[in-house]
């Protein structure tokens, strides 16, 4: 009933107070009323509840002041307790020997000791709490005490020391008025703090100074007796062109007597004593190091702006030779320093020019000698040519005209073979004609050795089919194995290769030939493995092997394994012509043998990856001929040959054929022949070489444009690609010498006379 007459937020006392004052209020009420329902009674029941309730406050309240004095108490204490830590503290950091300092997280000074700014007497005084760390700073900026580095303003070095505040950690060095020192530790509390330290350490300075000076002065004797070990003479300037430092060698070698020289003396006195006892080896260079060793301006030593101005004007070094009379002569080296001084540096190289001298007359000697024997080797080299060139030129001479009295002895033998009836003779006619072979076959290497070695070779590189070509070969070696009881077999394949048809047929068919000349039982294999951008062409045989010591010399002319082989088994330079062949045409050519089971000779051709349609390989020799009738269709044929015997040979042999032929030895003579009998011949066989510089083809389209269309025939010794180019741009059957007598049969047998 009393929640509504009371506050709860009064205090204790308060309510307690109106408690009593209601109660009496309701006490004096009830002995007032004199209402005979009972409201007396009710009234008074009412007071003894607020009794209660009051008395129940009182205990309340009374628990209430007791836990007030127990907390201010404890109060009391705590507060005691800090004004002793604080006292503790302030006599903790007074006894510190540096100055101390707290600043809080706002940079406000919180306490000091009385060291704080003891070098500073005339700030010391406004270093006190509530100070803030930018007026602290600007304080000690401003201080009389504080002696700034040159060039430095305390706003700079205010702004520099703000900066650094910046950090976490901070310890630097302060240079004060009266030559002392202080040391600054600045470090971050937990908190956010800055606590700083202030520490004298002038005598730590003053000691590292006199132990800067002892190493100083150690270092000096060092470099002295560094000086003076040195072989070169060696002078030390400061940046004013003074003189500071020098070695004893360099008044020997400059003729200077030691006395001279002294402490800062001008490098411009020394400099024209130098110019008077030695000669420049270049008359310009005095001038240019008088420049060069100008002092300069500007440069203040030690300074942050000197050390910049010296390193945007740094010298480039100087080097020059100086010479005293004709005995002595000195290198001298100029060099520039970071302090903006110079080191100067002579060193004696009178005997390295002696010897460069003596070196150079000697290289000027043996220059002379070397080109006096060079042109004595060019010479010889041009002798050697001249001489390979006309021994060139005497076996293909010679071989060409061992080709025309061959030629015509083949043809003599061929013609008395038809006209013996005994058996006798006919066998040493045979024997002959193959002693004939044998000579035409070596005329024929020599020729070709002649034209490989002579380095005029042509090489036409064409589309080749491989199958076509030792197909021929096959059957042109078959009654060669046949003879001996062996087999030659041809593993077929359709590749095609780049290579020139003519020199590849003869490696091959040397190839082929040397593995069954020297093979007596088995066979010889020919196999070809095509391979991704080559194929490989090896020819197999089973004869005897070749031993690792004579693989070397087979290669060689005139070489034979088998010593005992006649001529007839050949000279010898099979491979030496298949060795320069393939090197002329870049086949790499290789060798794999055992003895007693065989050889195998491969060589290595480029794909030919095109693959035209170029067709069938012309064989060298003609297939062989039908059966044709002993007399030739009746034709009239001009011969023009210069060799009497050939031209006699085949003019017997055409005449046995039944053919009526014409023979002359030059164009000249062939003319005033047929103009004497008034005849036109059926077909021309003209040698191609008609000596006195006449070609058989001019002449050819001599008599063709006088005479007609005529078919002729092309002799040549020694036919070429080239000359059978020409051959077939004149459309004329080509034969080489000895003739074939089979062929040119073939070739008259095939015309037709327009007298029939």
């Amino acid at each position: 009933m009393t929640e509504g007459l009371i506050d709860p937020h009064d205090s204790l006392e308060r309510q307690n107070e109106k408690l009593l004052k209601i109660t009496a209020t309701l006490m004096r009420r009830v002995e007032q009323d004199t209402d005979a329902s009972g409201l007396a009674y009710a009234q008074f029941e009412r007071a003894v509840l607020l009794e209660e309730e009051i008395r129940s406050r009182t205990r309340d309240l009374e628990r209430t002041l007791d836990l007030l004095n127990l907390s201010n108490a404890k109060l009391a204490e705590a507060n005691r307790e800090t004004e002793a830590a604080r006292a503790n503290l302030a006599n903790a950091i007074e006894t510190v020997q540096e100055g101390f300092a707290l600043f809080n997280a706002e940079d406000v000074l919180v306490m000091c000791n009385s060291r704080f700014g003891m070098h500073m007497p005339d700030i010391c005084a406004d270093l006190r709490p509530g100070l803030r760390f930018e007026s602290y700073v600007q304080l000690i900026s401003s201080s009389t005490a504080l002696s700034l580095p040159a060039g430095t303003s305390a706003a700079s070095w205010a702004a520099r020391r703000l900066a650094r505040h910046q950090d976490r950690s901070v310890m630097f060095n302060v240079r004060m008025t009266g030559n002392r020192w202080v040391q600054v530790s600045e470090h971050r509390t937990p908190d956010g703090g800055t606590v700083i330290l202030q520490t004298d350490v002038t005598d730590i300075m003053r000691l590292q100074h006199q132990e800067r000076e002892r190493i100083l002065d150690d270092q000096a004797r060092l470099i002295r007796a560094t000086l003076e070990h040195l072989n070169q003479g060696v002078c030390i300037f400061d940046q004013q062109a003074r003189l500071v430092g020098w070695n004893r060698l360099m008044g020997n070698l400059l003729s200077i007597p030691i006395g001279r020289f002294r402490i800062g003396s001008r490098f411009e006195s020394i400099f024209e004593q130098l110019r008077d006892t030695f000669t420049f080896a270049q008359a310009e260079i005095a001038d240019q190091v008088a420049n060069w060793a100008r002092p300069r301006t500007g440069l203040t030593v030690g300074s942050a702006s000197a050390q910049t101005t010296t390193d945007q004007s740094a010298r480039a070094p100087l080097s020059f030779d100086i010479q005293q009379g004709t005995t002595r002569v000195l290198t001298v080296f100029m060099q520039d320093m970071p302090d903006g001084g110079f080191v100067i540096s002579f060193t004696d190289v009178t005997a390295e020019r002696q010897t460069a001298r003596a070196m150079s007359e000697a290289r000027d000697t043996l220059e002379q000698r070397v080109l006096e024997r060079t042109l004595e080797l060019e010479d010889a080299l041009q002798a050697a040519e001249r001489a390979n060139a006309s021994k060139s030129r005497f076996v293909a001479a010679a071989s060409h005209d061992l080709l025309q009295p061959l030629s015509a002895a083949k043809l003599f033998v061929a013609a008395l073979d038809s006209e013996l009836p005994d058996e006798l003779p006919k066998d040493t006619l045979h024997k002959a004609a193959n002693a004939l072979d044998s000579v035409e076959t070596l005329v024929s290497a020599l020729l070709d050795i002649s034209r490989l070695d002579s380095g005029r070779a042509e090489v036409h590189k064409s589309s080749v089919d491989l199958d076509d070509l030792l197909g021929q070969l096959q059957d042109e070696m078959r009654p060669t194995a046949d003879a001996k009881g062996l087999s030659l077999r041809l593993r077929p394949s359709r590749a095609r290769v780049l290579s020139d048809v003519t020199y590849l047929r003869r490696i091959l068919q040397n190839l082929i030939s040397n593995a069954l000349r020297y093979t007596d039982q088995g066979g010889v294999l020919i196999g070809i493995r095509p391979r991704r951008a080559t194929v490989r062409v090896e020819v197999w045989d089973t004869g005897p092997g070749i031993p690792d010591e004579d693989r070397g010399r087979i290669f060689a002319e005139f070489q034979r394994l088998n010593a005992t082989a006649s001529a007839a088994d050949g000279m010898g330079l099979g491979l030496a012509i298949v060795e320069r062949a393939c090197a002329l045409l870049g086949h790499p050519l290789t060798l794999r043998s055992e003895l007693g089971r065989g050889t195998v000779f491969a060589i290595e051709l480029p794909r030919d990856v095109s693959r035209p349609q170029i067709g069938k390989v012309p064989p060298l020799k003609a297939a062989a001929p039908r059966p044709v009738p002993t007399q030739l269709p009746q034709l009239i044929a001009l011969l023009i040959v210069s060799d009497t015997d050939l031209r006699q040979a085949l003019s017997l042999t055409m005449e046995q054929w039944g053919i009526d032929v014409l023979t002359c030895a030059s164009e000249g003579e062939a003319r005033i022949l047929l103009t004497e009998i008034e005849l036109t011949p059926d077909v021309l066989l003209i040698d191609l070489q008609l000596g006195a510089n006449q070609s058989g083809a001019r002449v050819i389209e001599g008599l063709r444009r006088d005479l007609g269309p005529l078919p002729a025939c092309l002799i040549s010794s020694s036919p070429t690609p080239d000359t059978a180019a020409l051959a077939q741009r004149l459309n004329a059957q080509l034969f080489a010498k000895p003739i074939p007598t089979e062929q040119l049969r073939s070739f008259l047998n095939a015309l037709r006379s327009p007298k029939l």
